[in-house]
């Protein structure tokens, strides 16, 4: 047996240092791949690609059926399913329910009492906290599911009607399933997850809305394949927890108010959960009462071009990899370097791991079987289907952004601005001091002020002018 192991090893070193020594010698020659002008059909492999392929052999997968959203050859279920988070442990993440055709949007398919973990989590008095799992819907419109966990203080809602909701969408970022805030506050300080986005030291959102009587719903907005940055994921997700809370036993939110705050990973969710409203459900219409969004990336092929083969090089990785697991097209032009890291523990990791992958500045096309990748049809498709910059919101906007972002421009919040005051949006816009860490800190008391005036019934203020 330990001979086994010493093989086992001594091969899963021979492969890292393969990897390690490919991708070594395409960055000091210089391949950084700068993006093609213009976008045009995706080219033959490089020589460098080519010869990625040549000296590293494809990761042996177990053969697997097509996920019932997609058709696909064996080869490509096979891929799509070893790059899949892997399981928790825990049903009610992992578990996909039978006949979810025959449930509707929101519809409660399991609920669990989690208050004793999740009451370790927040910084404020805990009545009780419920993990709610739901039905929702793919980025390709076929059914899905969704988790969330709605806290409520101990004290009764001293105002009118039923007790207002505030959606706290955390910045996830994460690939494996145990970084999600759903999986942490249900398994407490001990499941052993580091970078999960469930504490609530900063920023205090959960426990100041607690503190003032609000309930607090925090939704697990990559979905049930952690399709981090998927924005028609995210929305959804959000938007069928607001219907499932409505739907709890007791009428106890039936009638509530619910606002909808987050920032960077977590603004792309409370964007697309505005820009989705009207059209995904109409029925919150009136219900949804504001949302704020910072930090936001608004335009993901400008972005994609940014991050490549720079310092945040790594998030655009992480990224790439996330949306394959609802658009596995992506999987078809995955090199065998690529596959090798997507089927490794890298599909586990939780959201500090993207910046580190950055520090080397590794460019997309060292992952790729075709030329110029970000300027490919699939690219190109992918782009066009997560670009919500159409449509417009169902909700007043507050949106904020940190004037020397480094990571994301503030010029495209400035025009997500112009353009929702165009279409008649009540929206306020505001610069903050810093950069995207800062901004964070800095534009977060405006941004819950505004969103506790809106769950206080205030009318939203609209500086469009």
């Amino acid at each position: 047996m330990n001979n086994r192991h010493a093989r086992l090893s001594r091969g899963r070193s021979l492969r890292m240092l393969m990897i390690t020594s490919t991708i070594g010698c395409l960055l000091l020659a210089g391949q950084h791949f700068a993006a093609a002008e213009g976008h045009a059909e995706p080219a033959a492999p490089s020589e460098l690609q080519q010869q990625i392929d040549g000296v590293i052999p494809a990761p042996p997968l177990p053969p697997a059926a097509a996920p019932p959203h997609a058709e696909m050859s064996p080869e490509l279920a096979a891929l799509w399913h070893a790059v899949q988070s892997s399981p928790t442990g825990d049903p009610i993440f992992d578990t996909w329910p039978e006949s979810l055709s025959d449930s509707t949007p929101g519809d409660i398919l399991e609920q669990r009492d989690v208050t004793a973990t999740a009451a370790e989590m927040i910084t404020a008095p805990v009545g009780s906290a419920r993990l709610l799992k739901f039905r929702s819907t793919s980025a390709n419109g076929e059914p899905s599911y969704g988790t969330a966990t709605v806290i409520t203080p101990p004290t009764a809602w001293p105002g009118p009607g039923t007790r207002p909701v505030l959606v706290d969408a955390r910045p996830i970022n994460s690939l494996g399933k145990r970084c999600t805030p759903g999986y942490v506050l249900a398994h407490g300080l001990l499941s052993g997850v580091s970078g999960s986005s469930a504490t609530d030291a900063f920023p205090p959102t959960a426990a100041w809305a607690l503190s003032r009587g609000y309930a607090v719903l925090i939704p697990d907005h990559e979905g049930p394949w952690m399709a981090y940055a998927e924005p028609n994921v995210a929305g959804q997700v959000i938007l069928d927890g607001i219907r499932a809370v409505r739907s709890l036993p007791g009428a106890e939110f039936g009638d509530s108010r619910v606002a909808v705050g987050g920032y960077s990973g977590g603004g792309i969710a409370s964007y697309a959960t505005a820009m989705l409203l009207d059209e995904y459900a109409p029925d919150l219409s009136d219900v949804v009462v504001g949302v704020s969004t910072g930090g936001l990336v608004t335009d993901n092929r400008d972005i994609a071009d940014r991050f490549n083969g720079n310092f945040a090089s790594g998030v655009l990785l992480v990224v790439v990899l996330a949306m394959a697991r609802e658009h596995p097209e992506i999987l078809a032009h995955l090199n065998n370097l690529a596959q090798w890291a997507a089927t490794s523990p890298i599909k586990d990791a939780c959201g500090e791991v993207a910046g580190p992958m950055g520090v080397v500045g590794i460019p997309i096309d060292v992952t790729a079987n075709i030329a110029n990748p970000l300027d490919s049809d699939v690219a190109e498709e992918v782009f066009a289907r997560t670009d919500l910059s159409g449509n417009t919101s169902g909700a007043p906007l507050y949106i904020y952004h940190a004037a020397h972002d480094l990571w994301i421009p503030i010029e495209g919040a400035r025009e997500l601005y112009r353009q929702q005051c165009t279409r008649g949006v009540s929206a306020v816009f505001r610069s903050e001091p810093g950069e995207h860490v800062t901004g964070l800190g800095t534009g977060f008391p405006g941004s819950f002020a505004w969103l506790e005036a809106r769950l206080r019934g205030e009318p939203a203020p609209d500086e469009c002018g």
